[in-house]
């Protein structure tokens, strides 16, 4: 039994991690079984971040890792019909997702004063006192210099929006009146779509991105599509 470490919900979305709900869909997708372990702390994950598997005695960090690893022991019960060029399509909207889309999210978490203060509760109200007046300016101060050392955090606040925007444009345009990302048929681009896109659509917090998001009726569908099939 496969065992996922992963963020607790929150904020009106099933995981507020898109990587976290990504894999935990790859795995309804795949239907391979699970079960889940809540896990709060980073510090206890093997490369500090979630989420992350045990599975027998193997233990796989990072959602990217652990789909390759997932392919190769349980077969690529996704993607085997897709040819190299759709492959590499793939690819570079997982990618613009996750290396770029993800930061304009974050930034619009734990940048922004008002959702800061949301964040704040949410994530940090259960420490003892002493360290709640600690522990959360020094992790967004963690995040906000990772923010900046990726090269988004340079960038003005209606720039990276701009930019967020442009992202959910492409994945819009990209998806057109297809059912799935890839076409007809779900591949593991779905996993990773559905991650992002449910933490727009769904997020109970402001977001000038969820906001601008709405506009696209096809991603509100594909959202309410993917839950239909993945998650009832």
């Amino acid at each position: 039994m496969i065992t996922l470490y992963q963020f607790e919900p929150a904020l009106g979305v099933r995981n507020p991690s898109p990587f976290c709900l990504k894999l935990e869909t790859y795995l309804r997708m795949a239907e391979l079984p699970y079960e889940v372990a809540e896990e709060a702390d980073v510090r206890k994950a093997p490369k500090k971040k979630l989420p992350y598997i045990h599975d027998g005695d193997r233990t796989v960090a990072d959602s990217g890792f652990i789909l390759d690893y997932l392919k190769r022991t349980y077969g690529d019960r996704l993607d085997q019909h897709l040819s190299p060029q759709e492959q590499s399509v793939s690819l570079a909207f997982c990618r613009l997702m996750e290396e770029h889309l993800y930061w304009a999210t974050l930034y619009s978490r734990w940048a922004e004063a008002d959702n800061w203060a949301v964040i704040r509760q949410v994530y940090f109200s259960e420490l003892p006192p002493i360290l709640r007046k600690i522990v959360p300016a020094m992790v967004r101060r963690d995040v906000l210099r990772n923010l900046y050392g990726h090269g988004m955090g340079r960038h003005s606040r209606a720039e990276i929006y701009e930019m967020g925007q442009n992202d959910i444009k492409a994945i819009s345009d990209f998806l057109a009146d297809k059912p799935f990302l890839m076409g007809e048929q779900p591949t593991s681009l779905d996993a990773t779509g559905y991650g992002f896109l449910a933490n727009l659509f769904r997020l109970t917090l402001p977001s000038v991105l969820s906001d601008f998001a709405r506009q696209f009726e096809n991603l509100e569908n594909y959202c309410d599509r993917m839950e239909a099939r993945f998650w009832a």
